[in-house]
């Protein structure tokens, strides 16, 4: 299982991206991997709007209806007490930069036992998650 994150969406759509190709072969492997795969309603809220900004939003749009159709991702949605824990661990982690979109996703990981994030951001191992790909690479 792994939740995938902005960053991975954003790098995989968006050529320019410095960390685009890491992105493409991450993507790659998951489909070979047919690894049980998850985001969230935040997530994707955070990924269209910033596709949107950097590459209009036609092309946004576009993106986000082939993830939606796509039938890869299992999209979760924070309850009410998942969204409160979110709000604690964002104060937890305020000293560190940590958006709610993170927190919750924190939440909703260790709610459905997700171990692995597909991410780029340092925050997701600071708050105990495997980063994948390696971010050492």
């Amino acid at each position: 299982m792994i939740f995938i994150d902005t960053g991975a969406f954003l790098a995989r759509s968006i050529a320019e991206d410095r960390l685009h190709a890491r992105a493409v072969a991450g993507w790659d492997r998951l489909t070979q991997e047919r690894a049980a795969a998850f985001t969230s309603t935040l997530v994707l809220s955070e990924t269209f709007t910033l596709l949107a900004r950097r590459a209009g939003y036609a092309f946004a749009a576009e993106r986000a209806r082939h993830i939606l159709d796509s039938g890869a991702l299992t999209i979760l949605r924070p309850s009410e007490r998942q969204d409160r824990e979110a709000l604690v661990l964002f104060e937890k982690f305020a000293d560190q930069g940590v958006s709610f979109a993170d927190c919750a996703s924190f939440a909703l990981m260790r709610h459905h036992r997700i171990k692995r994030a597909f991410s780029f951001d340092r925050h997701f191992s600071m708050a105990g998650f495997d980063l994948w790909p390696d971010s050492n690479r």
